[in-house]
């Protein structure tokens, strides 16, 4: 298969899951520093596994975002709520329009450099949440990457309705090492193991019988 797709990459379980699984047809990913507290952490998963794969990262720095945007997700570890991954919990830790934004600029890249697919690891669990995680965004957002690039490039979210638990299996399948991947809104050395993403986490790797291999502060 032609290598014609752009993914954006965070270095979360997810879309490291989604790079093993389609690096077939990958040919450059992207990752975004915005300022959350878990921007460095994850970066590192991506540079990682991007150099196991032999696969080319673009780093973008989006600090504006950091700079001008309300999320708890960019106050700092304390401000990041401990307990269940649901929406009372949770919503604090939006950060608006983020994925917007994200495919824009890699629609742009994309085009830039001749390729014709952007691909993105949203799924399911996040539907409640995040509104720019939900289909009907994706559809939307996909029909105005097509119509605003000449060679109406192609969004693909392949896991939008999968849960984390299916696209923990998925990873296994493709020998994905979650001990280098990075979940914790937190962004400490250790993962909190107490925020929602710290316990979707667990809970997913034990759904799909995956020893957890996560350094947890508790």
């Amino acid at each position: 298969m032609a290598k014609d797709s752009l993914m954006v990459l965070s270095g979360g379980m997810d879309s490291v899951t989604m790079l093993y699984e389609y690096a077939n047809r990958i040919d450059l990913a992207v990752n975004f520093t915005y300022g959350s507290n878990h921007n460095a952490r994850e970066l590192e998963c991506a540079r990682w596994h991007c150099s196991h794969l032999g696969i080319e990262l673009v780093e973008i720095d989006m600090s504006f975002i950091g700079e001008n945007f309300y999320s708890s997700l960019l106050e700092g570890a304390d401000a990041v709520p401990e307990g269940d991954y649901d929406f009372d919990n949770m919503k604090s830790t939006v950060v608006p329009f983020r994925n917007g934004i994200m495919l824009a600029a890699a629609a742009g890249l994309a085009e830039s450099r001749g390729l014709t697919c952007v691909m993105i690891a949203n799924h399911a669990g996040d539907h409640a949440i995040y509104p720019d995680c939900r289909q009907g965004f994706i559809d939307a957002m996909g029909k105005a990457i097509a119509e605003g690039t000449y060679e109406h490039i192609k969004l693909y979210a392949p896991y939008t309705l999968l849960t984390k638990s299916q696209i923990a299996e998925r990873g296994n399948v493709y020998g994905v090492d979650y001990g280098k991947t990075y979940s914790c809104y937190k962004g400490r050395e250790k993962h909190c193991g107490k925020c929602g993403t710290c316990i979707e986490r667990r809970q997913a790797l034990a759904d799909a019988g995956i020893p957890d291999p996560t350094e947890y502060e508790d």
